[in-house]
């Protein structure tokens, strides 16, 4: 299975940040699965992508040319794909992956599964995503979820498709038991309205 990790790249003030990045890539290399990830060597994005590595794993890292240029590519991966733009990386992880983990991490953290979220909300990516709320780190998401469902922008907030494990031990737990099935969902050229839209209009 292809798990496509969104993390910092700065290791956090907390120290289980890093200790969970750690867990998390032995266990992917440790379990035959394959890491995508945004290429980089800093941060937990390096603590993640030597983990599995260290591990016998293999990792795919995308990342975009002016980081390379810039020096913070991770070297030794099992392929490294180099694309021009932001936009470019976001596609490819996507296009790579079978499931989406959010470590903890910063704004590209949580634009970059805001855009998974939304993606299985449209029946364009499969589900479910996990955000790893180590400490209670993805609480403020769970409470802006019921928010917007309590202010009738989205419907009943449903745990089966945004999970929030809150240790490494219980997304693990949660991720060796799914078997995605990219096939079955559709692309934007083939779009399949999902089943909640029937009957709302848009303005």
């Amino acid at each position: 299975m292809n798990i496509t990790v969104y993390c910092g790249s700065n290791h956090g003030v907390d120290e289980r940040f890093t200790q969970a990045a750690q867990q998390l890539g032995e266990w992917i290399g440790s379990h035959g699965h394959v890491l995508v990830y945004g290429g980089s060597s800093v941060g937990l994005m390096g603590t993640l992508s030597r983990a599995v590595l260290a591990s016998g794993g293999a990792v795919e890292g995308v990342e975009p040319r002016f980081f390379i240029e810039a020096g913070v590519a991770q070297h030794d991966l099992t392929h490294l794909h180099v694309v021009d733009t932001m936009s470019e990386r976001k596609a490819k992880m996507i296009e790579l992956g079978d499931v989406f983990v959010a470590l903890p991490g910063g704004v590209g953290t949580l634009e970059e599964i805001s855009e998974i979220m939304t993606r299985i909300r449209l029946n364009l990516t499969p589900g479910p995503c996990f955000f790893l709320s180590i400490d209670g780190f993805y609480d403020p998401v769970i409470a802006l979820l019921r928010s917007m469902e309590a202010a009738g922008f989205i419907p009943a907030f449903d745990h089966a498709e945004f999970r929030f494990p809150r240790t490494v031990s219980e997304l693990t737990d949660q991720l060796v038991h799914l078997r995605p099935d990219r096939a079955q969902y559709s692309c934007e050229s083939g779009w399949q309205q999902p089943a909640w839209m029937e009957g709302q209009l848009y303005g």
